[in-house]
């Protein structure tokens, strides 16, 4: 029997990686839903091949453009994720959320209820929303898998491992383009440098996380939601090569380290099939592991890696106001109205202000307070600045 398979953000890059394992492997497969925001085209080609029925496209102009195709008579379109119910009469077998942002939040925790087995790639999502994603996933017996490279490894490395024989764990950063570039040329970088990253091919929102290490910040936040490991036993270190993922050192005097290729259809491919399908993998790369150049982080260099001290060790609305932040400065810079490195020192400035720091003792209630909090921060952050 095939699996039943849902994709929400299906036209991203890892939804295209998820897409291009599941063609290689089709007999094994059924498409029932796929979703985008504004890529209308690249979601007919992929619904046309698949054969897919339902199809949610968010953007009401590429949600219109698309009912006008000839072809679509055949399909059941939707404009947003409350029709779940009337696309699952039963639950399917898996389901990849990677809707980027916030918005990824709710259709992740709505369709949790529809599917044996959710594979997360929302960083905002869990870092915001975790305490809801993980009472549903209880509630509706679904399991998890966490899809980005270093959490996947992490959650490999730690199977039948028991959680209190962890004495650090150590996330890896590659340093982003302007790892060996000095401090002060950094004011004048463009946004083809910034989002130029040396190992990865990634949109261009997650390759200036990257660039500014707030990345780094919001991975070692989902560490430890998910693996319920307190902030004194996560470690950011510097590998420029990419290769290693994640290192588990334990207290009994052991060290696992995991590698692979920088390549997302590892993590991607291990959750669809968890990890049973035999693939050919390259081979151990010896000279990349006989040069592993591991490094600490310079928080002159990466002053966000500052906000890791800022950060409560319970469940917070601060957490939603620092991915708001971070979004908004980055889409400015983006917009090219401000500087490459001003998303770091207006940050730090406005995550100590008064009137958010009292956020860090409220724990989010529900899904409306996260996206109304995210709304408020991005609606309001110039008259904030000027405070």
């Amino acid at each position: 029997m095939k699996k039943k398979i849902a994709i929400l953000g299906s036209t991203g890059s890892i939804g295209k990686t998820l897409i291009n394992i599941i063609k290689q492997d089709i007999k094994n497969f059924e498409v029932v839903l796929l979703s985008a925001h504004e890529n209308y085209r690249e979601l007919f080609k992929q619904a046309k091949f698949f054969k897919v029925k339902n199809l949610i496209i968010t953007n009401k102009k590429s949600y219109n453009k698309f009912k006008k195709n000839k072809f679509s008579k055949n399909m059941n379109i939707y404009n947003d994720f409350n029709n779940f119910k009337k696309i699952f009469k039963n639950k399917i077998d898996y389901t990849m959320s990677s809707i980027s942002g916030i918005q990824g939040l709710k259709p992740t925790i709505e369709i949790i209820k529809y599917t044996k087995k959710i594979a997360i790639a929302n960083k905002e999502a869990i870092i915001c929303g975790w305490d809801l994603i993980e009472k549903r996933l209880d509630k509706h017996k679904t399991d998890f898998i966490p899809v980005d490279s270093e959490h996947f490894s992490i959650w490999y490395a730690l199977q039948g491992i028991e959680k209190n024989l962890i004495e650090k764990i150590y996330l890896t950063a590659s340093g982003g383009p302007f790892l060996e570039k000095p401090l002060k040329k950094l004011k004048k970088v463009n946004i083809k440098q910034v989002t130029n990253h040396p190992n990865w091919k990634m949109g261009k929102k997650i390759s200036t996380d990257s660039a500014t290490m707030i990345n780094k910040v919001f991975e070692v936040i989902e560490a430890k939601k998910i693996f319920k490991i307190s902030y004194d036993k996560l470690e950011i270190i510097i590998h420029p090569k990419s290769y290693v993922h994640a290192i588990i050192k334990f207290k009994n005097g052991l060290t696992k380290i995991i590698v692979h290729d920088t390549n997302m259809r590892i993590p991607i491919l291990n959750s669809l099939y968890s990890p049973k399908k035999i693939i050919n993998s390259k081979k151990l790369d010896f000279k990349t592991l006989n040069d592993l150049d591991f490094r600490d982080v310079n928080p002159k260099k990466f002053p966000l890696i500052k906000v890791l001290k800022m950060l409560p060790n319970n469940t917070s609305l601060f957490e939603t106001i620092l991915v708001s932040i971070n979004d908004k400065f980055v889409e400015l810079f983006l917009r090219n109205e401000i500087k490459f490195t001003d998303i770091s020192q207006k940050m730090n400035k406005m995550l100590n202000l008064y009137s958010f720091k009292k956020y860090k003792k409220i724990k989010p209630k529900n899904i409306e307070e996260i996206i109304e909090m995210n709304t408020k921060i991005k609606n309001n952050i110039g008259f904030l600045l000027k405070k």
